[in-house]
């Protein structure tokens, strides 16, 4: 990542940090958001005993079926920084889905919430200051002020940072960022004038999570 590009990040990760290292090294994945996490320096779970556990998930063979999709869920639930009642609710939604496939279905709700989308459109350097920038009143859709992190988005949807909040320090070499960021195919961006749009559904194959979504669905339909 471009200097540029991570001196955002680590801004925005500093503006509201909800997530320590512990949990990712815990998890053996990085959820914290943050471009330099403790999981890099030290690649085994916290504690005097972290380092002979180190094997993580290629040594999940100490881990009973249950705590193989309690993991899972774990990674995919702190990843979007989710309340375990809200995430469980969007996985029964999914379940219960006759449209689309069940993992398809979770995956298209999680992403077009609201603080996903402004941060795959690269307005934050992780998901939990994308949830700040939400609630402090900094977005509009469809040139409407919008503060619900849980809104959902949808196809033809604009996005943009509300002209009054564009000097705010949080978005602070937004534009040396947004210089090298691509947008996921679902998403157009204009990098000029900070507006996003929906350009359709999301798909699994659209979305690269370090989570077995398939696993998770399983541990929910016990």
């Amino acid at each position: 990542m471009a200097r540029d590009q991570e001196r955002f990040v680590e801004f925005n990760v500093f503006y509201t940090m909800v997530l320590t290292c512990k949990t990712c090294r815990r998890l053996g994945v990085s959820v914290c958001g943050k471009t330099k996490c403790a999981l890099q320096r030290k690649p085994y779970p916290p504690g005097a005993s972290g380092k002979r556990t180190s094997k993580f998930r290629g040594g999940s063979r100490g881990l009973s079926d249950y705590g193989k999709q309690l993991r899972e869920k774990q990674i995919l639930k702190f990843l979007y920084g989710l309340r375990e009642k809200q995430f469980r609710n969007y996985v029964l939604k999914a379940i219960a889905t006759k449209e689309k496939n069940s993992i398809d279905e979770l995956l298209a709700l999680l992403e077009s919430r609201l603080d996903n989308v402004v941060y795959r459109l690269g307005f934050a350097g992780s998901r939990s200051s994308a949830r700040q920038i939400v609630l402090h009143g900094h977005i509009q859709v469809n040139d409407r002020r919008v503060n619900i992190p849980s809104y959902h988005v949808r196809t033809g949807d604009k996005i943009r940072i509300r002209p009054q909040s564009t000097d705010k320090g949080v978005f602070k070499d937004l534009d040396l960022y947004l210089k090298k960021y691509n947008t996921p195919k679902w998403l157009s961006l204009d990098k000029t004038e900070k507006i996003g749009e929906v350009k359709g559904v999301v798909y699994a194959g659209d979305v690269d999570v370090p989570a077995s979504v398939n696993t998770i669905i399983e541990y929910y339909s016990r």
